[in-house]
């Protein structure tokens, strides 16, 4: 098959635009993951700091994951007892 210079061109215009949907999908994906949201983690420090066990604001008594009453309230007072 002989290839003329407008088919050349089309290939070329197909193939850019191809690169340019997977560098835009490239950037959302690998921008949702830099913004995606995390689960909190329970942090030793605020135990250091106010002298109360993990298990004091945290349903798991390792810490880490759901927040009991006491936790919800001391993370909306600002991380104050």
């Amino acid at each position: 098959m002989v290839q003329t210079e407008h088919s050349r061109t089309s290939i070329k215009r197909l193939a850019l635009g191809v690169a340019a949907a997977v560098g835009a999908a490239l950037l959302v994906s690998g921008t949702f993951v830099l913004v995606a949201p995390r689960q909190a983690q329970a942090t030793p420090a605020y135990a250091q700091k106010t002298g109360k066990p993990c298990g004091y604001c945290h349903v798991s008594p390792s810490g880490g994951g759901p927040l009991k009453a006491a936790g919800k309230k001391f993370q909306k007072n600002g991380h104050k007892l």
